[in-house]
């Protein structure tokens, strides 16, 4: 992505409808936006939210937010750590992004199923954004949040510019979060993260906790197939 003073070009609506049809005819997945909102559920939302609080970002961002309104991404999958995708440029032929997610360290985990304690109480509420608004922090918190951290985002474009971040690389990010309404368990996939940890070591916790409460001693650990049966895992 080479840096150099390009005049804004205008996206040409007719090459980018025709890009979709062509990319739907070979099997690809498009990210299609209607109306003015990029994301709509709490997930999709809290991605953006976040890709949008670091400065590094900030001067491409907007690019980006108009490119995926134009649905411009002919294609997006998310694997782990990995986020890849086409985006149809002002040249005849797309580009290719490639964006790598660092893991999350051990500690930042621990520290995140520490603090989860037993206040997510099924894996539709997580799935749905629907838990404590205090637990958000859970994500959204810079130091041990989920959500990544601008320099755990490495990615590259190849298009010919060589900005710290391309407009396509930055739809892409958008992209994500517009995926993320249609499937918030992408996101654990992402960060390579059990999802039913989360809610198995909640219930741990409040069963350790009724023992204690109760000045009983237990070194018991419920089972994966207990907690299973629970909540219809």
């Amino acid at each position: 992505m080479p840096f150099y003073k390009y005049k804004k070009k205008s996206i040409d609506k007719k090459a980018i409808d025709f890009a979709q049809l062509k990319a739907s005819n070979l099997g690809l997945n498009p990210v299609k936006i209607e109306g003015r909102l990029i994301a709509k559920s709490w997930w999709g939302k809290a991605w953006n939210t976040n890709i949008e609080s670091y400065a590094d970002f900030s001067n491409r961002l907007p690019r980006g937010k108009s490119y995926v309104r134009a649905n411009t991404i002919l294609d997006l999958k998310i694997n782990k750590g990995t986020i890849e995708a086409m985006v149809q440029g002002s040249r005849k032929n797309p580009y290719i992004v490639k964006i790598h997610i660092d893991e999350i360290e051990r500690f930042s985990w621990l520290h995140i199923v520490d603090f989860c304690n037993h206040r997510i109480d099924s894996l539709e509420g997580l799935i749905s954004g629907d838990f404590p608004k205090e637990l958000e922090v859970l994500f959204t918190d810079k130091k041990y949040g989920l959500f990544p951290s601008s320099r755990e985002i490495h990615f590259g474009c190849t298009c010919p510019d060589w900005a710290s971040m391309c407009k396509h690389v930055a739809a892409t990010l958008y992209g994500v979060g517009a995926r993320l309404d249609d499937n918030p368990m992408l996101f654990f996939e992402l960060r390579n993260l059990e999802s039913e940890e989360l809610i198995k070591k909640s219930m741990e916790k409040k069963l350790e906790s009724m023992f204690k409460n109760a000045g009983k001693k237990s070194k018991r650990e419920i089972s994966g197939d207990e907690i299973d049966d629970i909540f219809n895992l």
